[in-house]
């Protein structure tokens, strides 16, 4: 029996009174641990540390799973799980043969800052959210009478570097999300949104190799590595013309030389490169490739072009998933975008993406209060003062 029908059986064994009932519960789970859920969110954010460096995190996320006083059977929590700051907790039956095996659920919390502004993505709040809606789901179960007419079985996993690293990429590649049903994140956001385009994205790192030499005495004997990369940025530029509405390159020049007065010998540059798809993304990154090359060719500059440790995949809908999160969130009075334009536009990269690529997930986005955006100052702010209708609602409405 695969997912799909596994879930079909157990929905079937419950009225829709009863799943009323089971959701008021879960609602109810949530409440009750508040509190703890709130103290972890802001020790998190108080704490703010770079993709898989996220000790901390850790450590304050298992000792959450790993308190006697949470409601329930205990969880069962491998830290350091794969990665060194990823982690996994399980609660629920392991289906002895040749019973079918549980609906497996994963709930995910990433926790990792940006540097220089903290939690300004609002990562806190996502491992509190994640955290929330696995709390719920399984006290609703406990609920019910055992033995369950359908087995569940519930992970909640730590998913480090988020921010560039591709922790999630690291955990697939490990294994992580094998025996994974469906998998549920929450990112705050300035709206309420069931989904958002998140795109798929390419990191590229290019360097430049010239010949150094006195700018004034004898600029003919050298090699300008710099006018390579003026170039190169400018190249991208021309192409933009060209590019399509919805492909997104941005870039900083790393490495510009160390004196005016000497020619640089090497600069270095880094872009990321959005598209849709991974179809245009490789269309997109093979034009972006020809523009570093040129511009080599037309300095005399060696060239060297790579590209990041993950491509980030871009998030694949589940529109049954969506329609019950919107269904549950105008329950309980969330306000869901209908502004087609923005729905459709581009949006950020995430390595959920390549999540839903080996297994169905939905990846919400919930409004915290604040109309600051993301990846700025005032976010980092809003961030923490999180104990907001919306936000609790978003705990709930996965349920």
């Amino acid at each position: 029996m695969g997912p799909q029908e596994r879930a079909q059986s157990g929905a079937a064994a419950v009225s829709p009174a009863a799943l009323q009932t089971l959701k008021q519960r879960a609602a109810e789970c949530i409440e009750l641990s508040a509190g703890r859920l709130s103290a972890l969110s802001r020790e998190i954010w108080s704490r703010p540390e770079l993709a898989f460096e996220e000790h901390q995190a850790h450590g304050a996320l298992t000792r959450f799973f790993s308190c006697a006083e949470l409601p329930g059977a205990a969880w069962a929590v491998q830290p350091h799980y794969k990665l060194d700051t990823a982690f996994r907790a399980e609660w629920g039956p392991a289906a002895p043969a040749p019973a079918p095996r549980p609906l497996h659920l994963g709930f995910l919390c990433e926790y990792d800052a940006l540097p220089g502004i903290g939690h300004a993505c609002g990562h806190n709040l996502i491992a509190e959210v994640g955290a929330a809606a696995a709390l719920g789901v399984k006290g609703a179960l406990e609920s019910l009478p055992q033995p369950l007419p359908a087995a569940v079985k519930i992970t909640v996993l730590g998913t480090p570097a988020e921010e560039g690293g591709g922790g999630k990429i690291d955990l697939i590649a490990a294994g992580a999300f094998d025996d994974l049903d469906v998998v549920f994140m929450a990112h705050p956001a300035q709206s309420d949104a069931a989904y958002l385009p998140d795109v798929a994205e390419h990191d590229v790192t290019v360097k430049y190799y010239g010949k150094a030499s006195h700018a004034a005495a004898y600029p003919w004997e050298g090699v300008n590595a710099l006018d390579a990369a003026v170039l190169a940025y400018n190249n991208i530029s021309v192409l933009r013309q060209q590019m399509k509405p919805t492909w997104r390159v941005h870039g900083i020049i790393k490495n510009g030389g160390v004196k005016p007065n000497i020619i640089p010998s090497y600069t270095e540059l880094e872009f990321y490169l959005r598209a849709p798809s991974r179809k245009d993304l490789t269309i997109l990154t093979e034009r972006a490739e020809n523009c570093f090359k040129a511009a080599a060719v037309a300095t005399e500059c060696k060239v060297e072009i790579k590209g990041g440790r993950h491509d980030y995949y871009n998030v694949l809908q589940n529109k049954s998933l969506e329609k019950t999160y919107i269904e549950n969130g105008k329950e309980l009075g969330m306000e869901f975008l209908a502004d087609e334009s923005f729905l459709n536009g581009p949006s950020g990269s995430t390595d959920f993406g390549n999540v839903t690529y080996v297994v169905p997930g939905i990846h919400p986005y919930f409004y915290i209060g604040s109309d600051a955006l993301n990846h700025t100052e005032p976010y980092t702010a809003a961030s923490v003062i999180h104990q907001n209708t919306n936000t609790w609602q978003s705990w709930r409405c996965r349920r």
